[in-house]
């Protein structure tokens, strides 16, 4: 099959009505572990915080619940969906990399944009999976065991480094979409309400800066690893949740925090309802 059949291909995959469907439902899990990485930043909050505060806290919560493990491979599904649907988009704008000028910048960034989210989508499925099977283990712990292979190359601490960049980048992305509503081009609102359309901006403009915040911190904590050549400080989103609570009133600041998580993960399930149409 020729590169513009593959793209074909990928494009009407990416608009079928099963892979679109499962894709919502990925949208739902992808809220559902928002809203419980939420909850578990409030117990950290006010003091009843044990767990892990990050996604495989999340997925443990479900794991321990009735049903939990059935639910989690539905999640895991859907999320593998969501990862196959940007792999789409990946082909889709391809094409348009032999392009000049603004449209080969927009193919570009639309390709940066979907590789990113899929790396996301698959990560979250893989640890729904192992959560599913009975076998997950703490994200932190993780971070940190892959920070400290990975200073231990040639040039590790720059890497290291340079991902901290990365999510420091991406967090200020997150609250610039914020202050433009850029987030709006993410979901179609055409079948909306105008009560809906106004609740959805509300939700985003609240729920990016949070999660924004929290990505930040997770690089800040990572660059830090890198400076002082100590992977036990890239302590990922439980350690950010940590290091907010231990600031000035941060309590009240992790409570805000987890409202706006809160509010990114209702506005997830907005997207299940009025997904994006590319």
């Amino acid at each position: 099959m020729t590169t513009s059949g593959t793209a074909h291909a990928a494009g009407r995959a990416g608009d079928g009505d099963a892979l679109e469907h499962l894709a919502r439902v990925g949208l739902i899990a992808y809220g559902l572990v928002h809203l419980l990485v939420a909850w578990l930043a409030l117990q950290l909050a006010w003091g009843d915080g044990g767990g892990s505060t990050d996604q495989s806290g999340a997925m443990a919560t479900l794991a321990g619940k009735p049903f939990g493990k059935p639910l989690l491979w539905v999640l895991a599904a859907g999320l593998l969906a969501l990862a196959v649907w940007q792999l789409a988009e990946v082909l889709r704008y391809r094409s348009r990399l032999h392009a000049s000028g603004d449209a080969k910048k927009k193919a570009v960034t639309k390709i940066v944009k979907a590789v990113a989210k899929t790396v996301v989508y698959l990560a979250l499925a893989v640890t729904a999976v192992r959560f599913a099977a009975g076998s997950g283990t703490s994200s932190s712990g993780q971070q940190q065991q892959t920070v400290g292979g990975v200073l231990g190359w040639p040039g590790g601490r720059f890497l290291v480094g340079v991902a901290a960049l990365v999510l420091i980048g991406v967090g200020a992305y997150h609250v610039r979409k914020a202050i433009k509503s850029s987030f709006l081009k993410e979901i179609d609102t055409a079948q909306a309400s105008a009560g809906e359309r106004r609740v959805i901006e509300r939700l985003g403009q609240v729920g990016y800066p949070a999660k924004g915040i929290a990505l930040a911190l997770v690089g800040v904590l990572l660059g830090w690893a890198a400076i002082t050549f100590d992977p036990a400080q890239a302590r990922g989103l439980d350690g950010a949740m940590h290091t907010i609570l231990a600031a000035p009133a941060g309590q009240w600041l992790l409570t805000l925090v987890a409202l706006g998580i809160a509010a990114f993960g209702v506005f997830s399930f907005f997207r299940a309802r009025y997904p994006e149409r590319t």
